[in-house]
């Protein structure tokens, strides 16, 4: 906040009283002096005030005396007309003092500040030796003040210092005395001591002929245990090994023959499928078959291989996966990503199974062949949930396997004589089915007979 540090001003001049502070005004009194001057300020109109305070005019004492503190320090320092209002607001308000003052004797009994503030105001003769020895006062008082201050807190620190000796006499003698019954303690304690590790190295030696005793005996019993246990691991393991081999004799047996038995009767039924089949188809007359008619030889009218190989099927025609399924007992084996790839590879790996399957649904429905779905299990990222459809089996290869091997496999169950169809275009799927004894076929037979499904 500025503070005013001249004092004169046009109306002092015309008394001919120019006086000016040689300093700044002392806080105290510049306090006191915007005090006044917030009281004083409300009792003047707008019109009274100078033009940078009128703003202020509205506010409360107290708001003004802090937000307008400078301006209206400025204004009474630069402003004679202002400070002679303020000076005549003051007279109203405490007219002893400005009288006192105006008769050059400043009431004795009266506040330094209230003397030096209102002296500010309104410039009597010799105002500045009031106020300079109105801030000197308040130095002096503050300086009493702090002193009494700190002698009261000197005088604190010493009570508190000899309460705190006392204390630490008291504490120290406590202590002493504790001490001395610790060490009396401690003799006792030690004494009790020796004689406890007597006691303790006398039974440590008793221990250790206890242990050694115990040792010995847990050797002995270790060893004839170790005896007792090998014997028995060995007998175990001689009754395991018996009871495995019969138990593998029996299983092989019973699998050996469930297997073949399967094997055997399933290529019975496909041998009388077909020949009842091909009686039906031929509508064959029983048998009049002489040994004459063995000898081979061209009767008239009879067909050459040229012939017969004219009225052979392409590789590509659909019809020929139709003359395959018609076999007795016959037994498609699909290699299911094989086809789908090949077909419509755009499409998600659930939809393409999807729709695989129904077209093979919808084929075994007609053709009544045993129907066998082969998917890779390496293309899942978790289990597949799905409802083999009809008349289709759906495998997936196991994890390490592939579904080339497990259709090849497939194909070596069977047995000889029966009609098996696997489709894949996979060369090394397709050479190794052959020796089998299956007939491979391209998906893209399989895809344009599904097609007309």
């Amino acid at each position: 906040m500025d503070q005013p540090t001249s004092g004169a001003g046009p109306a002092d001049e015309a008394d001919g009283g120019a006086e000016a502070l040689g300093r700044p005004l002392p806080e105290g009194v510049r306090r006191r002096v915007i005090a006044l001057v917030s009281d004083a300020f409300g009792a003047l109109t707008v019109a009274e005030l100078p033009a940078q305070l009128r703003q202020y005019a509205r506010f409360t004492p107290t708001r003004r005396a802090k937000f307008a503190g400078n301006a209206m320090a400025a204004a009474l320092e630069s402003d004679a007309v202002f400070r002679q209002r303020i000076g005549e607001r003051l007279g109203q308000s405490q007219p002893e003092l400005t009288g006192a003052l105006e008769a050059g004797a400043p009431p004795a009994a009266a506040d330094p500040l209230d003397v030096a503030a209102a002296a500010y105001v309104l410039r009597p003769a010799g105002w500045v030796k009031l106020v300079e020895s109105a801030g000197e006062e308040v130095q002096r008082a503050d300086a009493e003040r702090a002193d009494e201050e700190a002698r009261r807190e000197l005088d604190q620190l010493r009570e508190e210092l000899e309460r705190a000796r006392a204390q630490t006499r008291t504490e120290t003698e406590r202590l002493r005395t504790e001490l001395e019954a610790a060490r009396k303690e401690a003799e006792s304690l030690h004494r009790k001591l020796r004689s406890a590790l007597s006691e303790v190295k006398r039974g440590e030696a008793a221990l250790r002929r206890s242990a050694a005793e115990t040792d010995t005996v847990r050797a002995e019993s270790a060893a004839q245990l170790s005896a007792v246990e090998s014997e028995s691991r060995r007998l175990k393991g001689r009754l395991g090994e018996a009871e495995a081999a019969l138990e593998a004799s029996r299983r092989a047996a019973r699998e050996g023959r469930s297997v073949e038995d399967m094997r055997l009767r399933l290529l019975l039924d496909t041998v009388l499928d077909a020949a009842s089949g091909l009686r039906r188809e031929l509508a064959l007359p029983p048998a009049t078959t002489h040994p004459a008619d063995t000898v081979d030889a061209l009767e008239p009218g009879r067909m050459s291989p040229k012939d017969i190989a004219a009225r052979a099927l392409s590789e590509t025609d659909p019809a020929l996966l139709d003359q395959l399924l018609a076999l007795p007992q016959a037994h498609l084996i699909v290699d299911g990503y094989n086809v789908t790839k090949t077909g419509y590879p755009q499409m998600p790996l659930e939809k393409q199974r999807l729709r695989l399957l129904g077209g093979l649904s919808v084929l075994a429905a007609q053709t009544g062949a045993e129907m066998t779905c082969v998917f890779d299990g390496a293309e899942l990222a978790a289990p597949v949930l799905l409802a083999p459809p009809r008349g289709v089996r759906v495998l997936f290869s196991k994890p390490g396997v592939t579904a080339d091997e497990v259709i090849r496999q497939l194909a070596r169950a069977e047995p000889p004589g029966r009609p098996v169809v696997v489709v894949s275009t996979d060369r090394e799927v397709a050479d190794g089915v052959a020796k089998a004894g299956a007939r491979p076929v391209a998906s893209l037979l399989l895809l344009k007979r599904l097609s007309r499904v």
